[in-house]
């Protein structure tokens, strides 16, 4: 699952759907109800991450910190079962020309932005796989380019198969989508899916009913893997939305017979 949670803003009205206070049962039910192997997040608050984990339950782990230069701010965690998944490494880099400097800036986007790496074993198969969660900028066409090439770089240096996750900000007709599949290294899951369970539902609905539209939220993966099904989760809980994005799910099979040699992309 790939998940943008929404921010928890501290200017808003007691009646406002963007209230973290009121959307926080909202996402705990649906946490609970999906409880992916592997989910990755956006515009998550270090607090909202907890709670995140917390809704997961015991068997679950997080990594990743915020996009700041100490850590903090709005992240994109990675959150799986440890009771399937084993993580071998991860790394965290800017999305700049210089992703080693915490918290830097390139490509005119105003905010740090990040990509989290993450090298995982599935317990079930021993099959390695790598893992990309990201959140490109919302207002730079220039950085959502360059952005989109960054992580195609990772994923091109990447030994095992490799998922995708994040908000691009941009759907999939777009300048960033083609930099991030024109080596032909990522697949568009929703394209390359055995079965689709939902509409093409627009992913940011701003907490209205769901209604087709832009998918500006992505998974991409490796062409070995199977996409053996793949829908956008618009469900609302008491008639209300616990973000103003809609989580995107896929249920995957990983290439048989894959190497377990293979080491995190810098």
């Amino acid at each position: 699952m790939t998940y943008n949670i929404r921010r928890r803003m501290t200017r808003v009205s007691k009646r406002s759907p963007d209230l973290w206070s009121r959307r926080r049962r909202l996402m705990r039910a649906l946490l609970q109800s999906e409880r992916p192997a592997l989910l990755g997040t956006q515009e998550a608050l270090p607090d909202q991450a907890r709670f995140v984990l917390e809704s997961l339950g015991e068997d679950y782990r997080r990594i990743g910190r915020g996009r700041g230069p100490q850590g903090g701010g709005e992240g994109c965690p990675i959150f799986f079962d440890g009771t399937r998944l084993r993580l071998e490494e991860w790394s965290q880099s800017a999305l700049s020309s210089t992703p080693a400097v915490r918290g830097s800036r390139s490509w005119g986007n105003l905010v740090p932005r990040i990509v989290v790496s993450a090298l995982f074993t599935d317990l079930a198969t021993g099959i390695r796989f790598l893992v990309l969660n990201t959140h490109f900028d919302h207002l730079s066409a220039r950085s959502r380019r360059a952005s989109a090439r960054m992580v195609a770089d990772l994923a091109e240096a990447s030994a095992v198969p490799v998922i995708v996750m994040g908000d691009a900000n941009t759907g999939v007709d777009s300048p960033p989508f083609r930099a991030l599949t024109a080596r032909g290294r990522l697949l568009d899951a929703w394209s390359v899916a055995v079965e689709r369970l939902t509409p093409e539902w627009k992913t940011y609905s701003g907490y209205r009913a769901p209604r087709p539209g832009r998918r500006i939220d992505w998974l991409a993966v490796s062409p070995g893997i199977e996409v053996r099904a793949i829908g956008i989760n618009a469900v609302r809980v008491d008639g209300a939305a616990a973000s103003d994005h809609e989580p995107v799910q896929a249920l995957l099979r990983m290439p048989a017979g894959v190497a377990n040699a293979g080491i995190l992309p810098t």
